[in-house]
């Protein structure tokens, strides 16, 4: 399996003129920001984009980003490429990704680029939203809830803003799938392979701690063993029978 830290993470996101894609509504900002080995590189991908057309007031609602404001800024024709090129690749993590990924395929079919129309040929799509209903099912998932789950401030976040929620999203990412990394047992991650998926190969390498004197063991007063032969009675009592550390622990007869 792949190690950790060789794994290429692009966490994006996108704001549109509005929804579905089907009605023709277009991106008009993409924000990512690169992570290696579970650290960002400070590497980035942002642009605002001329959707030719108009946003809905319930889109500008959302994120702000005016019609008006948009006038003369370069159309996704005009970043494609780059685009591309920062995300081929790469594993894709994206809160609720059938969204993004609709409205990413629709830009590249658009400018006749059939290839290009399905990004899963590109990419792995990982969705933080699925990750999150998963590990937290019936609570709340968006991004505001997990940034409050999780402590990490996104007090700065009154609108929407792709490249801001790309950030907040590794944040959140990063503390959602981090796991015991500080007990790691072969050095990159939970399971030894990296990822902390649990699964890894290297997982069942053990590491000793040598070197340090043994704890020193309190044993109980006569008072304690009292007390707790009193209560081990009394679930024998209520249980009908002798309890499990007595059937455990007691010699039988004979």
């Amino acid at each position: 399996m792949e190690q950790q830290q060789d794994k290429r993470l692009v966490i994006l996101d996108t704001e549109t003129t509005g929804m579905p894609v089907s009605e023709g509504h277009r991106i008009i900002e993409i924000g990512c920001v690169e992570v290696m080995g579970r650290r960002l590189t400070g590497r980035h991908f942002h642009v605002y984009l001329q959707p030719d057309r108009e946003s809905d007031e319930g889109a500008i609602n959302v994120h702000g980003i005016t019609d008006a404001f948009l006038v003369g800024k370069p159309r996704f024709a005009d970043v494609a490429e780059e685009f591309f090129e920062f995300i081929q690749g790469a594993t894709l993590v994206i809160h609720n990704a059938a969204f993004d990924v609709g409205f990413i395929n629709n830009e590249f079919a658009l400018l006749g680029q059939s290839d290009r129309a399905d990004i899963s040929n590109h990419c792995t799509i990982l969705d933080t939203l699925l990750l999150a209903r998963a590990r937290h099912p019936g609570q709340r998932n968006s991004l505001d809830a997990l940034c409050k789950r999780y402590d990490i401030d996104n007090s700065g976040r009154e609108l929407h803003g792709a490249l801001l929620d790309s950030e907040l999203l590794a944040d959140v990412y990063l503390a959602m799938t981090g796991g015991q990394t500080s007990l790691s047992l072969a050095g990159h991650g939970a399971d030894g392979d990296g990822d902390g998926d649990g699964q890894g190969a290297g997982g069942s390498e053990i590491r000793r701690i040598v070197g340090r004197a043994p704890g020193r063991v309190i044993m109980a007063s006569a008072e304690e063993l009292e007390a707790h032969a009193e209560r081990l009675a009394a679930v024998a009592k209520s249980a009908g029978g002798p309890s499990m550390w007595q059937a455990l622990t007691e010699t039988p007869a004979g």
